[in-house]
């Protein structure tokens, strides 16, 4: 027993938790490791890569030694270091981020402290407070709990004040308006953020008057804060005032100093833990933007970063749906426009019901419901398999045919608090369990795919260095490179003509779109030019909206965009086909890396033609090379298109919002009587003009220019790899050979590596085989799950 209170003494962030010393011991147990199966394949991985570095670091140490004791260095030997070099220093794992998307209280901090099994670690947003920015959380080798805080430059704010000052100045209001101007949201928002940086009064004071001022807080020169701990909670209390921004005072008492405003984003580094993998980050995402446009920037790339995307609701306003759907909508926009290939919904607070309303709701049912538990559990149940449903059917729509459609879970229905607690739902039953093994198994196949791709361009230079030190080796043979140079011109033509077809595809439903915006484009303006409640704080925020090009984020309002609302009706008929042609997977016909791939065999197979035909063997060091290499150099065409399909996706967008700059400049400097109306007024003229003379068609020729540049430079890529290989191919007569240092003994270890692969991963998927048959045969498991069968009979 006294052992049991030690160990809860050491765990402070425990202390939610209701169960007992043992039960909160094996929760810890639990959630601190990879299952032994997963645990013995991932040092596997992490040993081979660590061999691998070890080879290559000698071999180049070798040819760097050698290459120096020759005045000139072979075209091909450089190709050579260089390619070494690279693999080198290339990370051992991209970072893989999972962004928590959502509104201001859906419980995304409390989630994260959950799933790093950290209690009140972030702090927890209530109802005075909400988290201010970006946080993104991760685990490293350091032995102190961290966080780095980064400001804004000071051009950046500059920027804003300006802003936020032009909002400020009060307009001629008509009678009986004057309130209506301090309850707009704009200047709400713009009044506080000055206050808690400058004191009370900010807010009347002119941009130059504060440009001389200096904010109560200090901030350092290098615009970064770091902060330390030993423990979670040291750090914890540190962090708490940067990263929650304290609501507006009401009873008009002094302001306490806060640097929130000047927040870009917050990182924090945990000491390495097995419930967080190295590598893996989540962030949480505020569900809009930012008025400053460097933090707007910064939410818009924290999106398109993530390779996963959760959805985060709280089971009370997941019934409403607009909030939910508007952040469905971004996180599939980023799935066309960034790396995401995940979108799950996660429901939270799902601990959250009161019985005996329902129990009213629910008559009919053939089944009594007897406990808080048994209710809570099947109305989690009813909202996965209803949100599930919903959601695949919206992703069919946008993305059809999507990798994303085959994830066996679309839906997570959790409870932080209960995670803690266990007096209504176990563990399990809380399903953040179920997130973690998400995770976990997330990073076990990156690092995986990672370390093998890694292993196999290791072992395919070696090859090369093998290659080159042969005396009867590739380079002393003939080919015959006009025929080779002449198969490659033809293969890059067809190449060309493929993608051609491929981006023709997308050319009708850009001319309906547009047809569709034309007809619409007034109705969707008036949809967000018009409130409820007429113009009644309305005025500034129309404002702001007009000063930041018709895009307005703020903490307090849903996200304004009059560009991307205008231009929707393009993007819901481009959605599905730019989803085709961008699609990873290759068993997609109209993709693009399908035309790529079959380009690849085409040069793989030709050179394997040619390795028979000089009477090589087909397993000959020469034959793997090239086979690998072909794959190295064309490697890179994925990352370069992949940063150019953002550019061509939000090419629509930025067309439209550039177009009709001129006229939101017009509407934002309207002052006087009846200002609003007349901004608006302003706006609809200046998109009635800027359509009639073609604002979506200019928007569409934009579209298919980038997709023009995208080919262009896919074709341009190809040649000069192409032109490599004709060099790595080329006889001693093309300068490549040179006498290397021996490196048989790392050529070994390497071959020894790279078989290693296959046998890694047969022992992992024994182990998982065995973990399975063991976790079924295991009386324990089998006894709940009797138990569970008897709860649903009864």
């Amino acid at each position: 027993m006294a052992e049991a209170e030690d160990f809860f003494s050491q765990e402070p962030h425990l202390a939610l938790f209701k169960g007992s010393p043992r039960k909160r011991r094996r929760l810890a147990q639990k959630c601190r490791v990879f299952p032994p199966a997963e645990q013995s394949a991932l040092k596997e991985y992490e040993k081979l890569e660590l061999r691998t570095r070890r080879v290559l670091s000698n071999t180049y140490q070798k040819l760097i030694q050698s290459a120096f004791l020759d005045d000139g260095i072979p075209g091909g030997v450089k190709y050579l270091i260089n390619r070494l070099l690279a693999l080198i220093e290339k990370p051992s794992l991209d970072p893989i981020y999972i962004g928590l998307f959502g509104a201001s209280g859906a419980g995304k901090s409390s989630l994260i402290n959950a799933i790093i099994h950290q209690a009140m670690f972030l702090p927890v947003s209530g109802e005075s407070v909400c988290t201010s920015c970006i946080v993104q959380v991760s685990s490293s080798s350091c032995e102190q709990y961290e966080a780095k805080i980064h400001l804004l430059s000071d051009q950046e704010w500059k920027e804003e004040l300006r802003n936020l000052t032009k909002l400020l100045q009060r307009p001629e209001e008509e009678d009986g308006e004057e309130d209506s101007w301090d309850r707009d949201n704009a200047v709400e928002e713009a009044t506080w953020k000055l206050q808690v940086l400058y004191g009370n009064g900010a807010e009347r004071k002119s941009c130059e008057e504060l440009y001389r001022a200096k904010p109560q807080a200090k901030i350092p020169a290098s615009r970064i804060i770091t902060l330390k701990g030993e423990e979670a909670n040291e750090l914890s209390v540190k962090l708490d005032p940067y990263i929650r921004t304290q609501m507006r005072n009401t009873d008009g008492g002094p302001v306490r100093t806060q640097i929130w405003p000047l927040i870009k984003y917050v990182e924090v580094t945990l000491p390495r833990s097995g419930v967080l993998p190295e590598g893996v980050v989540l962030v949480d995402i505020p569900g809009t933007g930012d008025f400053n446009s460097k933090r707007d920037e910064m939410w818009k790339r924290s999106i398109d970063k993530c390779s996963v995307i959760w959805v985060i609701s709280d089971t009370e306003r997941i019934s409403e749906g607009k909030i939910h759907e508007e952040l469905l909508c971004e996180s599939i926009k980023a799935c066309q426009r960034g790396v995401c290939q995940d979108i799950a919904l996660v429901v939270t607070k799902c601990d959250k019901l009161y019985l005996p309303e329902y129990l009213r709701e629910r008559k009919g049912e053939n089944w009594v419901i007897e406990s808080q538990r048994e209710a809570i559990l099947e109305r989690n149940e009813a909202v996965n398999l209803q949100k599930n449903r919903a959601l695949k059917e919206k992703l069919k729509r946008k993305l059809p045919d999507s990798k994303v459609l085959e994830a066996s879970d679309l839906v997570y229905t959790v409870s932080a608090q209960e995670y803690w607690r266990q007096e209504l739902l176990n563990e399990e039953e809380t399903e953040i369990s179920k997130l973690r093994d998400y995770i976990r198994k997330k990073f076990l196949e990156k690092k995986r795919k990672t370390v093998t791709k890694y292993v196999t361009e290791a072992f395919g230079i070696l090859l090369l260095t093998d290659t080159f030190n042969s005396q009867d080796g590739l380079t002393n043979e003939y080919l015959h490179l006009s025929s080779l140079r002449r198969f490659m011109e033809e293969r890059i033509q067809l190449l060309e003509k493929d993608v051609d077809q491929c981006f023709t595809q997308v050319e009708q439903p850009l001319q309906e779109g547009v047809r569709d915006a034309r007809d619409s484009y007034r109705r969707l303006l008036s949809g967000c030019l018009t409130r409820s409640k007429g113009n009644q704080g309305f005025h500034q925020t129309l404002k702001a909206v007009c000063l930041k090009d018709g895009i307005y984020a703020s903490r307090m309002l849903a996200r304004i965009d009059l560009n991307g609302a205008i231009t929707q009706p393009i993007y819901d008929r481009v959605d599905p086909v730019f989803g085709d042609i961008f699609r990873t997977e290759k068993d997609t016909g109209s993709a693009l890396i399908l035309h790529i791939d079959t380009f690849k065999h085409s040069l793989q197979e030709k050179m394997m033609e040619m390795v028979i035909d000089r009477g090589w063997k087909s397993d000959s060091c020469k034959h793997n090379f090239l086979i690998q290499e072909i794959n190295a150099i064309l490697g890179g065409l994925e990352g370069h298109i992949l940063r150019k399909k953002k550019r061509i996706y939000e090419s629509l967008c930025s067309s439209v919002q550039n177009d009709l700059k001129l006229c939101y400049e017009e509407a934002a400097h309207i002052t006087g009587k009846k200002a609003c109306e007349r901004m608006k007024d302003a706006i609809r003229r200046g998109v009635d003009r800027q359509v009639a003379e073609g604002l979506f068609e200019r928007a569409q020729e934009r579209m298919k220019s980038q997709f023009q540049q995208l080919k262009n430079g896919i074709i341009e890529k190809v040649k000069g790899s192409v032109s490599t290989m004709l060099i790595l191919v080329s006889p001693r007569g093309e300068s490549l050979y040179m006498e290397l240092s021996d490196v048989k003994s790392e050529y070994r270890e390497m071959e020894k590596l790279y078989k290693s692969l296959r046998e890694i991963a047969e022992n992992a998927v024994m182990r998982k085989g065995m973990q399975e048959f063991l976790m079924r045969m295991s009386p324990r498991k089998v006894g709940s799950s009797k138990n569970s069968t008897l709860v649903i009979c009864d």
